[in-house]
């Protein structure tokens, strides 16, 4: 019997999808379960890829949760109450049952990936950036049969403890892959990201950058004006579907410091201001910190956003090199298939 690779997939953004579909794509035509309460726009999909579609697991209004979230140190997040987390627990462990021979992908959640454990389900989990030396990340991560961090060793940080010796480094990877940089750019071109987990970037601190460098033209990536700023050197681009040649024609391009941005900049080799915002475990922090020393970067924390002198900043930045060679892989997903396939394979010889 051929062994399932199964992916659950965290719905908050949209990084842990992007990444688990390439992964998907690099895995081939084995049997693939990818299950997850944001994956609803998920379309034309391999025959070999199922769906499963989990409820969220927040309160709705028929719950009578008994408490606003569970205190014990154990969890992250496990409310009493809730039906939408009894629902999923139970179409999960029914997923194990029934698909086994498997191997679970988690990207990520402590407690699904505790869950697949406690049903005798082996565990691959992805590692983020951030302080996770917390109880919950002990239990998951020591019960995983691999850790995958999908950045380069030069970016780790921390103890290289037995968590790190169990940690395959991928090297950086994005959707940009396959197209790379371009060095056809004007020089006065300047890209801003804005992601869907939640961004100091609003419109008036993309006002005051604007008027800071009038020499400069900005293209905004995910965002649309409410209202006309009357500046004649930002366009609005909402969420296009081709990012990448609004990207690779900029000279430098301005974002927060979550994974995916980080990979896309990385890929296209461009300088890059990075503005970490506020999540769980300073995971946004930790990714600045771990890119700063590269020559073309700069980070600024979000209370500085109103008040940076961003005309010097770019033209300071601009007169550097650029290199992100060290945080790129371009057989990254290519090892890292190989990785999970045999680590199932070692396990499931015998099926």
């Amino acid at each position: 019997m051929a062994t399932s690779i199964a992916f659950y997939i965290h719905h908050h953004g949209s990084g842990h999808l992007m990444r688990a579909l390439q992964i998907v794509k690099a895995l081939g035509d084995v049997p693939i379960i990818l299950m997850g309460s944001g994956l609803s726009n998920v379309k034309d999909l391999p025959v070999n890829v199922s769906i499963v579609h989990l409820p969220f697991d927040t309160a709705q209004n028929d719950d009578e949760q008994l408490v606003l979230e569970d205190t014990s140190m154990g969890f992250h997040y496990a409310p009493i109450g809730v039906k939408g987390i009894r629902e999923r627990a139970a179409m999960m462990t029914a997923i194990f049952r029934e698909a086994y021979p498997l191997i679970l992908v988690v990207d990520v959640s402590v407690e699904v990936a505790l869950l697949a454990r406690l049903s005798g389900i082996p565990t691959i989990i992805m590692r983020q950036h951030g302080k996770r030396d917390d109880l919950p990340h002990v239990l998951a991560y020591r019960s995983a049969e691999l850790l995958v961090a999908p950045f380069s060793e030069s970016m780790y940080q921390g103890q290289k403890d037995e968590n790190y010796q169990k940690t395959f480094f991928t090297g950086g990877f994005s959707r940009f892959d396959q197209l790379g940089p371009t060095d056809k750019t004007d020089g006065k071109t300047v890209s801003i990201l804005i992601g869907k987990g939640g961004t100091s970037f609003n419109l008036s601190v993309i006002e005051y950058i604007a008027k800071c460098c009038p020499s400069y033209r900005f293209h905004v990536i995910g965002l649309q004006a409410s209202q006309d700023l009357g500046l004649n050197n930002v366009v609005f681009h909402g969420q296009t579907t081709k990012p990448i040649e609004l990207m690779n024609a900029s000279d430098l391009i301005i974002g927060n410091t979550g994974h995916n941005t980080v990979m896309e900049v990385a890929t296209l080799n461009k300088r890059f201001i990075g503005v970490p915002e506020n999540r769980p475990f300073d995971e946004q922090v930790c990714k600045g910190e771990a890119i700063r020393h590269l020559s073309g970067i700069a980070i600024l924390s979000p209370d500085e956003l109103l008040s940076a002198n961003w005309f010097g900043l770019i033209t300071e930045l601009k007169a550097k090199k650029v290199n992100w060679e060290e945080t790129i892989n371009p057989k990254a997903l290519e090892e890292l298939a190989q990785v999970i396939l045999t680590t199932a394979q070692k396990l499931f010889s015998g099926h």
